[in-house]
């Protein structure tokens, strides 16, 4: 193992005092504060563990809790709850602290903005009576919590003052030698200046003062979009309880959608359309989450708004890529496009992507509306002829569509340039621009022909495109990308574009000069937003030509950029017709798979198709994908990061306090929901609460999917919390005034779990039905709290339904399998009895597992020195022995790790025999290495 840290990095503090209480050996390199250490990430993050299998930890809490379990001490989930407790409360606090003391040289207000998490700690303690946080001997979480309070606990000029229980644990923990030494090696002796130079590179956090002159003891909670902290206020609690008394709206959302939609007069009208995908490609996860999933979240969330909303999408069917396609599997272009059409629609509703209308781009209206527009921009005059240089391939016979060329692009020497547009440097390319072309289909090198074609003026129409863009991107919600892009387009000077082909698959172009020709894809393509809309509507242009009306919005992948916010609007604006363009356009960054790129032709990657086969809910998925949805840069697709998130977020953190307070009600209350009283630790709770649901409102309504998202998890994580400190289930048995605190707790819990199945509804449509059908929740609960109010829901009385639990836990054998399985070629480059023993992973027999490379009839049973073998062996021992390590730190199930436990035990005995020992076990003195 490999651990990266920095000087004067307060996080790294942790680590270091994890490894040096543990004792576990393990490398330690020292880097600066920019360093990118973990490969996949943009940004740089430390500490970071570098594992045995060659995965990375870059979680602080994650690397010390691996630590401890490595040196054979268990994570108790007394320990869990304050790890989880130091992310989520006193970090933010930490924080602005530091950069209070060390940046503003406010000494003197450390205290004011740490003392709802120090008298959090303070009363822990003093309620135990132990000596530490979670019993007799120091734990992880006493290593963590004290290294985290440490830069700030340790100057003399900070007196704990009244915390006599903190202080007592502070210097206890203090005392111990590998604590202070790794202390010296993060601070150097400077105290609290030894974090300055990281901090000055750390954003500033947001003001958490009260608005009150009382102190505010409630804990802080993260801003996700602001990276800041929320402290609610005297005045918020009241105004919170209030709000909670309140009842439900008295009319229902209607959640049956009445067919056609069409705009409404004094309505926000919301048109939403997601990039239309080829439908000769099965699309991947990269595919799904950029488009049709990220504009789903939108629409549901919107629907919940109250907002009249269409959203339409289709497959994009014309183009070289559909007769390429047509050809391979022996069919017309037209039975390609049934068949594929049928395979997307199947991927999107097994995703429960929600259109209002799905539609396709060969139709009789695409014609139409395609020809019309051509039309009206010749008769502008906005259209021009020009003979073009094409390349063709002899080999095929025939012109290459740009999409069937590759080669070096002229501008940055990417060497895997397309024929149209470059994906390295974002340049538009002609295809005879390429350096070292070759047709994509026979990797022969084409030649150059001349042929007539009409192109559209893009630099007549630059001046209305640029009074266009003022406007929309300064009133609109454009992603940064977005904006980016267009700008570099337009700043580099636009240049007429090519609008026709020599295709036979196409929309025709109506011009009897150009008879032979079809419609470039780029320019039908978007057309094909309206063609698909007029075949839901005859009434289509009440959307399409109504721009004071309707708002627009577009959802793609970065690439897809210039066509939406410049050659598309062109179109439209030379149409001089009155059309809709985009207010909002979002476009999300690219989604890689691990470590590389999806490739279906490879094996790499999960393609729609497949992700049914893995026996994970679709929910699931749609969480997942959008947990690491690419807003601002790209992101990776990790399996192992897909099980931690199910096991940890949606398991232990979600579904736990929803199924905990339900199971509550059932059991405790006869399945009807208690009367609550409410204390002012509950209204705290609520006025927290409201405000994460607000942040989650203004966040959605700007289209920031990922971030909304966090919110949401916040509030499990408060409901947690407040079980926890509670105690419902030991309360329930005590007198009367207990038991009605139990009610209470209840009470608050189930309201907060209807709020949060509210909340889910964009995200996880089946889960939020699921827990609404378990709490018998009213219909009206939705339209109420997607209005930002959150209002007990489920009063006194009201009787709830089965309540079961809402996820299943992700084992490391299930998600190894499903690794292997969709790693590609390389996997084949495995040794067999290596591919053997990973296959059997999980099983609940032990079982003699030989090194790799290491035929089973060839294992040494005798005491004859084998040097060969034993090398291998070692080498098998270390492996299963990491292996070992990570099940426990992944908390795998017991039988999995005695399984693996069996395997490790064999592989030694066997190790023992090579190397000429006795086969029995040498009585272990510990666990280190």
């Amino acid at each position: 193992m490999e651990l990266f840290v920095s000087e004067g990095n307060p996080h790294c503090l942790k680590v270091l005092s994890a490894l040096e209480v543990t004792g576990v050996q393990c490398a330690v390199h020292y880097v600066n504060h920019e360093e990118r250490v973990v490969p996949f990430l943009s940004r740089p993050a430390l500490p970071a563990l570098l594992l045995p299998s060659g995965e990375y930890l870059f979680s602080p809490n994650a690397i010390c809790r691996y630590l401890f379990e490595v040196n054979g001490q268990e994570s108790s989930e007394h320990s869990n709850q304050w790890l989880e407790w130091d992310a989520t409360d006193l970090q933010p606090a930490l924080l602005q602290a530091l950069h209070v003391a060390v940046l503003q040289g406010k000494g003197s207000e450390v205290f004011q903005v740490l003392q709802g998490p120090v008298n959090v700690l303070d009363q822990s303690l003093s309620k135990g009576n132990l000596p530490y946080l979670t019993g007799e001997a120091v734990s992880v979480a006493d290593i963590v919590l004290w290294a985290a309070l440490y830069p700030v606990l340790s100057d003399s000029s900070l007196a704990l003052g009244e915390y006599k229980f903190v202080k007592a644990w502070f210097d206890r923990v203090a005392a111990i030698h590998s604590c202070q030494s790794a202390a010296q090696k993060v601070l150097q002796g400077k105290g609290l200046q030894g974090l300055k130079s990281y901090l000055q590179r750390q954003p500033a956090p947001q003001s958490s003062q009260c608005r009150d002159t009382e102190p505010c003891n409630i804990n802080l909670v993260e801003c996700a979009d602001e990276g800041g902290e929320c402290v609610v206020s005297e005045k918020d609690v009241e105004a919170a309880a209030l709000t909670w008394s309140k009842n439900l709206n008295a009319d229902p959302l209607a959640t049956d959608k009445r067919h056609p939609i069409l705009p409404q007069e004094g309505k926000r009208n919301v048109l939403v359309t997601s990039a239309l995908p080829y439908v000769n490609n099965v699309p991947h996860l990269g595919n799904i989450i950029g488009c049709v999933l990220s504009a789903d979240v939108f629409s549901r969330y919107g629907r919940l708004r109250g907002w009249n909303l269409l959203y339409i999408c289709g497959t994009d069917e014309y183009g070289t890529a559909t007769e390429n396609k047509a050809r391979e599997e022996g069919l017309t272009p037209q039975r390609i496009c049934d068949k594929y059409h049928a395979v997307h629609s199947s991927i999107y509703d097994w995703f429960q992507i929600d259109f209002d209308f799905f539609g396709r781009t060969t139709t009789q209206k695409q014609t139409e509306i395609a020809q019309d527009i051509f039309w009206r921009l010749h008769k502008n005059e906005f259209l021009v002829e020009d003979t073009v240089d094409q390349l063709r391939c002899e080999a095929c016979q025939r012109f290459l569509a740009d999409r069937f060329v590759e080669g070096i692009c002229p501008y940055c020497r990417y060497p895997e340039a397309r024929g149209d547009q470059c994906d390295k440097c974002g340049r538009l390319i002609n295809a005879v621009e390429l350096k070292e072309p070759q047709c994509k289909v026979c990797k022969q090198t084409p030649v150059i022909r001349s042929s007539k074609h009409l192109f559209l003026d893009l630099p007549k129409l630059e001046t209305q495109l640029e009074e266009w863009l003022e406007e929309t991107t300064s009133t609109g919600d454009w992603t940064a990308n977005a904006k980016q892009i267009t700008r570099s387009w337009v700043r580099d000077g636009l240049k007429p574009r090519c609008i026709t082909r020599d295709l036979q698959w196409g929309t025709p172009v109506p011009h009897p000069d150009f008879k032979e020709k079809v419609f470039y894809v780029w320019f039908d393509a978007p057309i094909g937003y309206l063609s698909i809309t007029a075949n839901y509507t005859d009434k289509w242009e009440k959307w399409w030509k109504n721009p004071h009306q309707v708002e627009l919005y577009n959802f793609m992948a970065k690439d897809n950029v210039p066509f939406h916010s410049v050659v598309f609007p062109c179109s439209l604006l030379g149409a001089k017709d009155n059309y809709t363009l985009v207010n909002h356009l979002i476009a999300t960054e690219y989604l890689n798979y691990e470590d590389t790129k999806f490739s279906k032709s490879r094996g790499v990657g999960v393609f729609g198709d497949m992700a049914k086969d893995t026996g994970i809910p679709s929910d699931v998925w749609r969480f997942y994908l959008l947990y690491v949805r690419p807003e601002g840069q790209d992101s990776a697709f990790s399996w192992a990061d897909m099980a931690l998130k199910n096991n940890s977020e949606l398991l232990n953190n979600l579904g736990n306090f929803i199924n905990r307070a339900g199971m509550f009600v059932t059991k405790f209350f006869e399945g009807c929901v208690p009367v609550m009283e409410l204390q002012q630790e509950d209204k705290k709770l609520l006025a927290v609460v409201g405000w994460e649901l607000q942040q989650y409102i203004q966040l959605m309504d700007r289209v920031k999917i990922r971030d909304a998202l966090k919110h949401i998890l916040n509030i499990s994580r408060h409901g947690n919390q407040y079980i926890q400190v509670n105690e419902p289930w030991k309360k329930i048995k005590g007198e009367d005034t207990e038991r009605q605190r139990a009610g209470t707790v209840t009470g608050v819990s189930v309201n907060i779990s209807c709020l949060l199945s509210v909340m889910l509804l964009p995200y996880m449509p089946t889960v939020s039905q699921t827990i609404r059908d378990q709490l018998n929740a009213p219909q009206s609960c939705i339209s109420t709290m997607l209005h930002g109010t959150f209002v007990c829901a489920l009063k006194a009385g009201h009787r709830i339904g089965t309540v079961s639990p809402l996820f299943q836990k992700l084992e490391v054998d299930q998600i190894e399998a499903l690794k292997k399985r969709f790693g590609g070629q390389q996997q084949e480059d495995e040794p067999p009895i290596k591919k053997k023993s990973a296959q059997n992973t999980g099983s609940p027999q032990p079982a003699t597992v030989p090194a790799p490379a290491v035929p089973a009839a060839e294992v040494v049973t005798t005491n004859e020195v084998d040097p060969e073998k034993a090398k291998q062996l070692t080498q098998a021992v270390a492996e299963q022995g990491d292996k070992v390590r990570e099940l426990k730190a992944q908390k795998a199930e017991k039988a999995v790790i005695t399984a693996e436990v069996a395997k490790l035990l064999d592989l030694k005995k066997q190790l023992a025999l090579a190397e000429g020992k006795s086969s029995e076990p040498v009585p272990q003195k510990g666990k280190k290495k």
